[in-house]
């Protein structure tokens, strides 16, 4: 019961905060999808939670208020198998058709797309990109809250120093949905494997942030997972450049078991040097997230405790330390993490006062 309210209270939240109504295609869009399907009471926090979560995505619909949905686990096609499936278990065979595909409201008669970014906006280099993310919603610069932009990891086999994963194109994870449904652009911040080194992808990022401030952007979040959570914390040095930082399982140092890297002694140090650096952003607000079983988290005790002793002197701080149920490097990436966290952080970076805890 305490997770049902706390998804009802999320998406009264982004009703709350979104703009009443999508700018840039006519007729009621997907974030007003309840009211435009004429969906019955007890189907509205199933369409509110299906639109917090990553495509591909289905909603289906059938007779006597029978739904089901999918997000993820497969492609398109099988998506929508799914979402069919699960409705037909109660409105039987033949009797349920899909009306929510990823953006768009495709029920006959009522439906919708979003408009979709502007070509050619991204900010580019030989080794590096940053875009829009088309999968979801644009508003634009002039009347997006603001912006969003997620930092992908390094990837394993990378960290491990035994090959490259390419990363780019991965789409940011799904809590980021809360954040995009209340009015923020999330565009995602891709690096090449072969030039994705720590301090050069820093530099990056902090002369994009600078540069979507200088499109008109006026609320500034940078997230990441992993080495991109890493990577947002570096930027607080400067400060103006994020309002905003959240770093999802921030590491750059390999696993813990690697004989290179010494038990991560390293990691400890360096962070404490990005914190100490970080005060020159005293106005910006950190959230971070550690979880159990971190390979990449060789020493979680200190961790924490570093980030408590340096996150009080920012402007709002959030610790989310390992909590129960959610296991590894990963799992800021899981359903359970949306469900739990996401409402809570868009409420973290949006409120007049931040919460400390979620």
């Amino acid at each position: 019961m305490r997770r049902f309210t706390g998804l009802v209270f999320g998406f009264a939240l982004l009703l709350a905060l979104a703009p009443a109504r999508h700018g840039l295609a006519q007729g009621g869009s997907i974030l007003e999808a309840a009211t435009v399907l004429g969906a019955p009471t007890t189907m509205q926090p199933s369409i509110s939670r299906f639109l917090t979560y990553n495509t591909p995505r289905a909603f289906a619909i059938g007779p006597n208020g029978a739904s089901g949905w999918q997000s993820g686990g497969g492609d398109a096609a099988f998506v929508e198998q799914r979402a069919i499936g699960f409705c037909e278990r109660r409105a039987g065979p033949g009797n349920c058709a899909v009306v929510l595909r990823d953006l768009a409201i495709v029920r006959p008669g009522r439906e919708w797309a979003p408009a979709p970014p502007p070509a050619n906006i991204g900010i580019s280099s030989m080794a590096h990109d940053t875009v829009p993310d088309n999968r979801f919603l644009w508003w634009g610069p002039q009347q997006a809250r603001g912006v969003l932009v997620f930092a992908h990891g390094k990837g394993e086999r990378a960290s491990r120093g035994i090959g490259m994963d390419d990363a780019r194109g991965s789409q940011p994870q799904s809590w980021t949905r809360h954040f995009n449904n209340a009015g923020y652009d999330v565009w995602r911040f891709d690096r090449h494997p072969n030039s994705d080194d720590t301090a050069r992808a820093a530099g990056w990022l902090r002369s994009d942030l600078a540069e979507l401030r200088r499109r008109g952007y006026r609320h500034i979040i940078v997230a990441g997972q992993s080495r991109g959570g890493w990577n947002a914390m570096m930027v607080l040095d400067r400060p103006g450049l994020a309002d905003v930082v959240i770093a999802i399982a921030a590491a750059a140092h390999g696993r813990g078991a690697d004989a290179r890297n010494d038990s991560q002694w390293q990691q400890i140090s360096q962070l404490e040097a990005i914190l100490t650096a970080g005060q020159a952003s005293s106005q910006a607000r950190v959230a971070a997230a550690n979880f159990r079983d971190d390979p990449f988290d060789a020493e979680p005790d200190r961790r924490a405790a570093l980030l408590r002793q340096y996150g009080q002197r920012f402007a709002g701080f959030l610790l989310i330390d390992r909590p129960e149920g959610l296991i590894g490097h990963s799992a800021g990436a899981s359903i359970a993490f949306n469900d739990r966290y996401g409402a809570c952080l868009l409420n973290f970076a949006t409120a007049a006062r931040p919460p400390s805890s979620c």
